[in-house]
């Protein structure tokens, strides 16, 4: 029989990866992917006894690395609001930089097409960006990305679709003026 112990070190072997590369897909900076990778095996850890298996276990990793990424860009963003409205901050680049792209998989030259490409994606809807990301970055299938998200497959197809057309949208701009320069 295997302990407790033994469980959570495989479960960590086995997801590792994946928490790491979803959390630095949503905040496209590499130590607050480790961050939010610590605090997702933590939050496992913590609830693994309580896992009700009505999902298996990897959606419910993803969901947790979804929540943990996606209440964490929140958080960042509110307190940027409030050093804005409220004291200000006595380092600047603490104010001025919600996140630094930085992204390893990324070669150096592409690295600001790429940061472009991330920008635009922090643009969509909460919705539209897990269902994006899902898809097209972690190669999700729109069965698994239903299960993950807690939504429909019609509803899924939807969303990527959205996203798609909007990036198409906003890229074109973007990358148009980015071409000019």
């Amino acid at each position: 029989m295997i302990s407790d112990k033994q469980q959570f070190v495989s479960i960590y072997n086995q997801y590792k990866i994946l928490v790491y590369n979803l959390a630095l897909h949503y905040l496209q900076n590499t130590e607050d992917a480790e961050e939010i990778t610590q605090d997702v095996f933590v939050k496992v850890h913590n609830s693994l006894v309580s896992f009700n298996q009505k999902s298996s276990l990897k959606t419910w990793i993803y969901r947790i690395t979804i929540n943990k990424s996606l209440d964490f860009i929140r958080h960042k963003k509110s307190t940027k609001r409030f050093f804005i409205f409220g004291k200000k901050s006595e380092n600047e680049q603490e104010l001025n930089n919600i996140s630094t792209f930085e992204h390893p998989g990324i070669a150096l030259e592409k690295q600001e097409e790429a940061s472009i490409l991330f920008k635009v994606i922090n643009e969509l809807t909460e919705n539209q960006k897990t269902a994006f990301i899902l898809s097209k970055l972690d190669g999700l299938s729109n069965p698994e990305i239903s299960e993950v998200m807690n939504l429909s497959i019609s509803s899924v197809e939807s969303l990527v679709f959205r996203a798609k057309v909007a990036l198409k949208e906003k890229l074109s701009s973007k990358f148009e003026n980015y071409h000019k320069k």
